[in-house]
């Protein structure tokens, strides 16, 4: 009897300090994740979806530290640095009930590296994985490869048995707009698991209560409400009307008075992303354009563009302050990041306009500038500064506006002139930048190149540094990369972004750099 009280006693207990934390969470920000397939878009809104879906061998927590996930422990092999072993979490279940093993990390990586994931430039170094055992992983590279686990924060883990029952075994194809069953479907090992999906209107996530990691985080969110409103004042509507717990990249002219609202606080910090134009610098002639060649391709056109546009303006009037206006393409976190070279160039439209005249377009020309209207901070509101800013040198601008998910697909199709692009460095390398946005565009590098940029020796360097292992030699590499596309002004920078997210104020959850929410970590304040 006496053993049944204490059993009973302590079943009641445990199940009012679950009902103490068995709380909903209603999260909105302005986009929903593009896709579920967790290999086919490397997008922001995308990975911050899919890591309460998923997990990864290794991640970024809220202080963007490492941290263990599906791997328990990775090294270079003694007797080969080109060999990175893994081990793997032993009892991890898929929320089907799979259970996890090294095969099914071998399946993951393998698909990633897949033509049409678009993951794979970070793994283009990969020449083989393998695996050792049930719970081990090999992955062979090219020569050494220091900076591979940095590249698996948002590789997501999928069951290879779930995937040929369903068959997934390839990503999705999304830039040829596939559905497949992986699109609108997830079996994760993450610490929630998806109870229903309609794509921009509604997700509900459910806790997995045999997360693996149900016991070393707080996890005391029992319900995950996914509303994504593109409108800022709705949004903001929202969260003031309780509709929202939280509200995701708060609109910079609503941040003091959501800090002022009763019972909402703001939280605040750097995001890492730096915010650009783009230029088709390399076709012979502009789709969009009212002339028979190319002005992009002049550098001097480029640079009479960067004097054109004012980003302390827009720092002050668009951002309201909420925003570091940048000279280059790499936010302050990233190594290779250097003072110097992201100092803003002041303004100078006479100097400008003699650039145009030079190249032979004083008279100006026409083009299409292409933006989101609903993936950064006051995106089209930028747009709309950078057209008034262009036409003072002659360069009427059109601009279309239009939401995220047909702009990237239109963009990854190689369709814009001219664009808006923003991009994190998760690596927080600078490495990272040079695959995706300079390397010559190929089928595993440069895939987010559309610029038509190609230099051979920036090409060779992006190579090097992703396998040179001496700190000094490859600081110098990266250093001699940018100041090759630094002073080419391939892109056009804007700012380095910064982020709030708004909240009920008994929250307790900190803006993570990454801009990607671990609700796991999130708590209820008493």
């Amino acid at each position: 009897m006496y053993k049944k009280t204490l059993l009973v006693t302590a079943v009641l207990g445990a199940m009012l300090a679950s009902a103490a934390h068995a709380e909903t969470l209603r999260w909105t920000r302005s986009a929903d994740s593009l896709t579920l397939d967790p290999h086919a878009q490397n997008e922001g809104p995308t990975h911050s979806v899919n890591h309460q879906i998923f997990d990864t061998l290794i991640y970024q927590d809220m202080d963007v530290q490492y941290q263990p996930g599906l791997a328990t422990d990775w090294y270079v092999r003694d007797d080969d640095p080109s060999i990175w072993v893994f081990e793997i979490r032993e009892g991890v279940t898929f929320h089907e009930g799979q259970a996890l093993t090294a095969d099914d990390v071998v399946f993951s990586l393998d698909r990633a590296r897949h033509e049409h994931s678009d993951m794979r430039g970070l793994l283009t170094s990969i020449a083989e994985v393998r695996a050792v055992d049930e719970y081990t992983v090999e992955v062979v590279t090219d020569g050494p490869n220091p900076l591979l686990p940095n590249n698996l924060t948002n590789l997501f883990i999928m069951s290879r048995e779930w995937a040929e029952e369903h068959d997934v075994e390839t990503p999705q194809n999304y830039a040829a707009g596939e559905e497949t069953y992986a699109v609108r479907n997830a079996n994760g090992t993450g610490p929630f698991r998806v109870q229903s999906r309609e794509p921009d209107v509604r997700t509900v996530f459910l806790r997995n209560d045999d997360y693996w990691g149900i016991d070393r985080y707080p996890m005391e969110i029992s319900e995950l409400v996914f509303t994504p409103i593109e409108s800022a004042a709705t949004r903001v509507a929202a969260l003031l009307s309780g509709e929202v717990d939280l509200l995701q990249e708060t609109p910079v002219q609503d941040i003091e008075r959501l800090g002022n609202a009763p019972g909402i606080k703001n939280e605040q910090g750097a995001e890492n992303r730096t915010i650009f134009l783009g230029v088709d610098l390399g076709s012979a002639e502009l789709r969009t354009a009212d002339t028979d060649d190319n002005p992009f391709a002049d550098r001097r056109v480029r640079e009479a563009i960067n004097l054109a546009i004012d980003q302390s303006t827009i720092q002050r009037a668009v951002m309201r302050g909420n925003s570091q206006p940048a000279g280059m393409i790499a936010p302050p976190f990233v190594n290779g990041y250097s003072e110097a070279m992201d100092e803003v160039t002041p303004p100078d439209l006479d100097r400008a306009n003699e650039l145009m005249a030079e190249a032979g377009y004083g008279d100006g020309f026409r083009v299409t500038l292409q933006c989101p209207n609903d993936r950064y901070v006051n995106d089209e509101q930028i747009c709309q500064a950078v057209v008034s800013m262009l036409a003072r040198i002659g360069i009427t601008v059109d601009l279309v506006a239009q939401t995220r998910s047909v702009h990237f697909a239109e963009l990854a199709r190689g369709e814009y002139d001219f664009y808006m692009l923003g991009w994190g460095v998760p690596t927080m390398d600078s490495e990272y930048i040079f695959n995706y946005l300079y390397h010559t565009k190929a089928e595993d590098r440069g895939t987010w190149n559309f610029t038509g940029f190609s230099n051979e020796r920036v090409d060779e360097l992006t190579v090097a540094m992703g396998s040179e292992t001496n700190e000094e030699a490859r600081n110098a590499m990266i250093a001699e990369a940018w100041e090759i596309v630094h002073d080419e002004i391939v892109y056009i920078p804007i700012h380095h972004q910064m982020l709030t997210w708004s909240m009920r104020d008994d929250i307790d959850f900190q803006v993570q750099s990454e801009n990607t929410p671990h609700f796991k970590y999130l708590e209820f304040m008493d």
